[in-house]
C-alpha cells in the first residue's frame, strides 16, 4: 500500500456513502475493512491485509497473538466482530453503515485523514477539536 496521507473534507450522503479523496482511490483497492478505532473516536479503513496487521500488531509485546490466552482471544474477537467488509463502488464512494456512523459519531461533514498504513473518517467538529489539542512542538521536545 502506498502511503496515505493528507486531509479531506467530505460530505456524508443521505444513504451514508461518502465519497473517497482521488489520490486514495488510486492506491486502494475495492475492497476494504472498515471498523471503529479502538477510542470510538472516528472510524479506521484498511486494505484487508493491513488491517490483519494492525491486530496482530496490538500482541506484538506479548510476543505474537497466543491462542491459549483468554485475554488474547477475546481482544482479537472483539477486533474482528467490530470490522465490516466494505466495497468501493464505480463512483469512488463507500457506504457507511448507521451503526457505524452512529457508534463513531459521525454527522454529515467529514474528514478523512490519511494516516500512512490507514485512513480515518472523523466527524468535522470532532477532528477539528482532536486537531486543536495536539502540538506539533512536542515533536521538539527532549
Amino acid at each position: 500500500m502506498s502511503d496515505l496521507v493528507g486531509e479531506f473534507h467530505h460530505k456524508l450522503d443521505a444513504k451514508g456513502r461518502v465519497s473517497l479523496p482521488a489520490d486514495f482511490r488510486r492506491s486502494l483497492p475495492e475492497n476494504l475493512k472498515v471498523t471503529l478505532s479502538p477510542e470510538d473516536e472516528c472510524l479506521y479503513v484498511f486494505e484487508p491485509d493491513a488491517f490483519s496487521a494492525w491486530v496482530d500488531s496490538f500482541f506484538e509485546e506479548d510476543g505474537g497473538y497466543k491462542s491459549r490466552s483468554r485475554r488474547h482471544v477475546n481482544l482479537r474477537r472483539v477486533l474482528n466482530a467490530r470490522a465490516r467488509n466494505i466495497e468501493v463502488d464505480t463512483a469512488g464512494r463507500i457506504n457507511i453503515s448507521a451503526d457505524l456512523r452512529s457508534d463513531a459519531g459521525l454527522d454529515k461533514e467529514v474528514v478523512i485523514v490519511g494516516d500512512t498504513d490507514h485512513l480515518e473518517i472523523w466527524d468535522a467538529k470532532r477532528w477539528d477539536e482532536f486537531i486543536g489539542g495536539v502540538n506539533l512542538a512536542d515533536l521538539m521536545s527532549d
